[in-house]
């Protein structure tokens, strides 16, 4: 149900706006909206949350963070990730298959200015197929921590 809004006239006492009955049985709908069980389900979350996002190869890759949860890239060029749209407690993935050929990823700018990037783990691996998963949490507009990890063979 989309809000209802209640009509209060043009002007006090003109008549225009809704009876007093109308008013509270749509404050009651609205209420009851917002009340209701599971109100917050998956199809309601941004696309931050809930999308998945494929990356064209570059030597320079933004991601926009509201976009998408998760970002794949095969790699096809050494390249420089930047974030934009980064909010404090965000987080996103980037899985990435190895193109075979020494491929680099270097982190760089986050919302527009020089990123800080802190490594909790793992190394990148461009190896051909490989998977790399890694995982951004974003603590602040500027900085984030990350872990790289492949699939255990």
């Amino acid at each position: 149900m989309a809000k209802q809004s209640i009509g209060i006239g043009s002007a006090a006492n003109d008549g225009t706006g809704d009876p007093l009955r109308t008013a509270f049985d749509k404050v009651n709908d609205n209420f009851d909206e917002v009340y209701a069980d599971d109100f917050v389900t998956h199809d309601r979350l941004a696309a931050r949350y809930t999308e998945s996002s494929a990356v064209t190869s570059a030597a320079a890759i933004t991601i926009d963070t509201s976009s998408a949860d998760i970002f794949t890239w095969t790699a096809g060029h050494s390249t420089t990730v930047a974030f934009t749209n980064v909010e404090v407690g965000s987080t996103c993935v980037l899985a990435v298959t190895g193109g075979g050929s020494s491929y680099t990823l270097a982190l760089g700018n986050i919302n527009g200015s020089a990123g800080t990037f802190n490594r909790l783990g793992g190394t990148y691996d461009d190896t051909s197929s490989t998977k790399n998963l890694i995982e951004f949490k974003f603590i602040s507009t500027s900085e984030a921590w990350y872990q790289i990890s492949q699939i255990a063979s």
